[in-house]
């Protein structure tokens, strides 16, 4: 749980003066000074970097937190994440800012490139060997498609996997998606995307309050473990790992957060290890611990 920001025991929370309304009806009235308190607490809490035309998302998103907890305003709000009762809401605050867009296979050609050339080289790399180990790393997870995803790359490319020491760490800030993660168990349009031999290989179909639902296989299961971790505080995990999957997460960093946990990486990775980041992410001025290899796909030098 991220921890609860300093505050003196009675003191106001430190939202602006009021001024600077936006002038759209809402149900709730958002100034301009809620949105600028919000923003510094989610950078301060999680590194996030929310630009000023993420003020109607942060709205939208909190607006439903304050009809939960039956909170009249953004000023009962604020003041609540300012609260000695603040710590378990500044978790929730995370969770609703945090975008969870994933699916299957999203941005097939990294996992392309996992199967058809790193993982070859790695079993060429560790041929003989009794119990050759095998670690990667699928980071800001969210709800699990990802380390799934690479769980079937596992299964499907290397065909003695049970003699491997292979793992998979997922991780998340969000502990809702952490537990979705953990679960393995999606809405059954998710699965269109994995192609159909893997479905049927590594899913089943099941119904739950009346819903078909797609289930992963245990034996998937048991290749990842999945825990909630926020990238900007410090790593329990030593590493190596031989690739990581770090997609659509820096774009939320500013400078200082991305060029923090990319050089994190680099000293995790193996030598020659690979890094996977999203389709609209570049090391490009961040990092010299990388020498690119294909589109958005970087190795350790």
């Amino acid at each position: 749980m991220p921890p609860t920001p300093s505050h003196s025991p009675g003191a106001p929370p430190a939202v602006p003066p009021a001024g600077g309304s936006v002038p759209v009806e809402r149900e709730f009235a958002f100034e301009k000074r809620h949105f600028d308190f919000i923003v510094r607490l989610i950078h301060q809490l999680a590194g996030i970097a929310l630009a000023p035309h993420k003020l109607e998302m942060v709205y939208a998103r909190l607006a439903r937190r304050l009809r939960e907890l039956r909170i009249k305003d953004f000023n009962a709000y604020c003041a609540l994440l300012e609260s000695e009762r603040g710590a378990e809401e500044v978790g929730f605050l995370v969770n609703a800012l945090t975008t969870n867009l994933t699916a299957f296979f999203r941005e097939s050609h990294h996992f392309d490139h996992l199967a058809e050339e790193v993982l070859p080289e790695l079993q060429a790399r560790h041929a003989g060997q009794s119990h050759p180990r095998l670690r990667l790393w699928s980071a800001g997870c969210s709800s699990g498609q990802e380390p799934y995803t690479l769980a079937m790359v596992l299964a499907s490319s290397i065909p003695d996997l049970r003699r491997w020491d292979a793992r998979i760490l997922a991780t998340d800030i969000d502990t809702h998606m952490v537990e979705t993660a953990r679960r393995g168990v999606y809405p059954a349009e998710a699965a269109t995307g994995i192609p159909p031999g893997l479905r049927e290989r590594f899913t089943r179909r099941l119904r739950e309050n009346g819903e078909t639902r797609t289930a992963m296989d245990d034996q998937l299961k048991r290749l990842i473990t999945v825990k909630p971790l926020n990238l900007l505080e410090p790593w329990p995990m030593k590493g190596p790992f031989d690739a990581i999957f770090c997609r659509n997460v820096l774009i939320y960093f500013d400078r200082p957060g991305r060029t923090q946990v990319i050089e994190k990486f680099s000293r995790l990775l193996s030598h020659g290890g690979f890094l996977y980041l999203g389709h609209s992410e570049s090391l490009y001025g961040v990092s010299s611990s990388f020498r690119q290899v294909g589109p958005t796909i970087y190795r350790r030098v």
